[in-house]
């Protein structure tokens, strides 16, 4: 059996709402978009303009600063927007869908039988190289590098995420392209993060570890410090598991496929389950008639709810997300409010008296109750935070910007997901993901 890395620090948010093992097939939407701002330090080139037709797999921009990665349309149909912001910068690309429009055609082949460069070249035309992501600052893996090695986490620790193991039923032979398609672009290993209960231990051509232990047991950045640190110079790619299956689909089919499944939960959903739809698809194809209906308002993220995105039914949703979680907004006022023994509140630092008295599952709000304060050394982040670094400390090194002491303290080895539960137990409500995304760009303007 694979070695088993027991964590002991962390949290789990036990939240009400998790997705019963139902998968629903939507139909594929009306429009669907990629967004440009869902990348870190990328400027986007357009390939197209409004009035295009597009195939599944045309490439609608790319990057200016590498040309050669494409990031290309998830179904056929025709280009009917490109929205702006400030400055003109382009926020989304919305695609109006038409299931006659086809797809490209790209090279049917096993991976195991290409070269590196030919698995390469078929994954920057394909649009499926920028959900590989690179470490440290998790940003856009840039073809010209080749990893140390390549990290696949198969499973998620935040609150109410998706069962991968539910998710991959009937895909494993796919996935196992996918990951031969991996192993040929790095010279080290690729390594796969399996949890307790793992379909994924008969993976081959790969080095499984196996984690125990509460969130963020299951982020990528937590395996790497344990498996295999990063030092300055150091390059480590990731990926998720399901944008490996977009791999194995273009290789085995010859063409690009990304459907995803999410998993729609929250407690203000109202049957919680596993949906399967298109990348980019509108928020509200997904949430449309499966919420419950209140007179509070709802707060629907793209992601999960300690690192995801706050979005509107009109909007679409993310590059990377796996999960749509929906909770109320919070914004109702609360008689005596913290005065009360908040039996049925969650507390990480035994607050309330529910720590005497603990439920299974909490209806928890996106209230931060109360402002940003002074940044006070308490102890609580390094109770979450099962790295060897120091977050407090850290992140007073981005607030002064000093290089030398964040590469000392560690920065290379952490994204916002990384830390994100220390901004959850904050008293001070810190802006802790914010600060840490300052400090990374800090480090990419210095050392690249």
């Amino acid at each position: 059996m694979s070695e088993v890395i027991k964590l002991k620090k962390g949290l789990d948010i036990k939240l009400k709402g998790s997705a019963e093992k139902v998968l629903e097939t939507l139909q594929v939407p009306a429009s669907v978009a990629l967004k440009p701002t869902d990348f870190t330090g990328f400027t986007p080139k357009m390939s197209v303009k409004p009035g295009h037709e597009v195939k599944a797999g045309d490439a609608l921009f790319y990057d200016k600063y590498h040309p050669e990665v494409f990031f290309t349309a998830p179904v056929g149909g025709k280009v009917v927007s490109v929205n702006r912001g400030e400055r003109r910068k382009i926020l989304e690309v919305v695609i109006e869908t038409d299931p006659n429009a086809g797809s490209v055609e790209f090279k049917k082949a096993n991976p195991g039988s290409l070269s590196s460069e030919e698995v390469k070249e078929q994954l920057l035309k394909s649009g499926i190289w920028p959900f590989i992501k690179r470490r440290p600052y998790g940003v856009l893996a840039s073809p010209e590098e080749k990893p140390k090695a390549i990290f696949v986490s198969t499973f998620d620790t935040a609150p109410l995420a998706p069962d991968y193991n539910f998710i991959m039923e009937g895909h494993l032979g796919t996935f196992q392209t996918g990951v031969d398609a991996l192993t040929k672009l790095t010279d080290g290993k690729v390594f796969l993060g399996v949890g307790e209960k793992s379909v994924f231990t008969n993976i081959k051509n790969v080095e499984i570890k196996k984690f125990t232990g509460p969130h963020p047991a299951g982020n990528t950045g937590v395996q790497i410090h344990h498996i295999s640190p990063i030092l300055k110079g150091d390059v480590i790619w990731t990926i998720n598991p399901q944008d490996v299956l977009f791999i194995g689909r273009l290789f085995e089919t010859g063409k690009v496929d990304f459907s995803r499944v999410l998993a729609l939960t929250g407690s203000e959903v109202e049957n919680p389950k596993y949906i399967q739809t298109v990348l980019g698809a509108p928020v509200s194809s997904v949430t449309d008639g499966r919420l419950k209906k209140v007179e509070y308002k709802q707060r629907i993220i793209s992601g999960n709810v300690l690192t995801g995105t706050r979005v509107k039914p009109q909007n679409y949703l993310g590059f990377f997300d796996s999960q749509v979680s929906v909770i109320p907004e919070g914004n109702e006022y609360e008689l005596f409010g913290w005065t009360l023994p908040g039996m049925d509140k969650f507390s990480a630092s035994k607050t309330f008296l529910s720590k005497l008295f603990p439920k299974k599952e909490y209806v928890l709000n996106a209230n931060i109750h109360g402002g940003e304060r002074a940044f006070v050394l308490s102890g609580q982040y390094e109770k979450v935070v099962p790295m060897d670094i120091l977050p407090v400390f850290l992140l007073k090194a981005v607030l002064a910007n000093d290089i030398d002491k964040m590469e000392q303290l560690g920065i290379y080895e952490v994204i916002e997901e990384d830390l994100a539960l220390c901004e959850y137990v904050c008293t001070s409500k810190i802006k802790v993901q914010d600060i840490l995304r300052t400090g990374i760009n800090s480090m990419i303007k210095e050392l690249g």
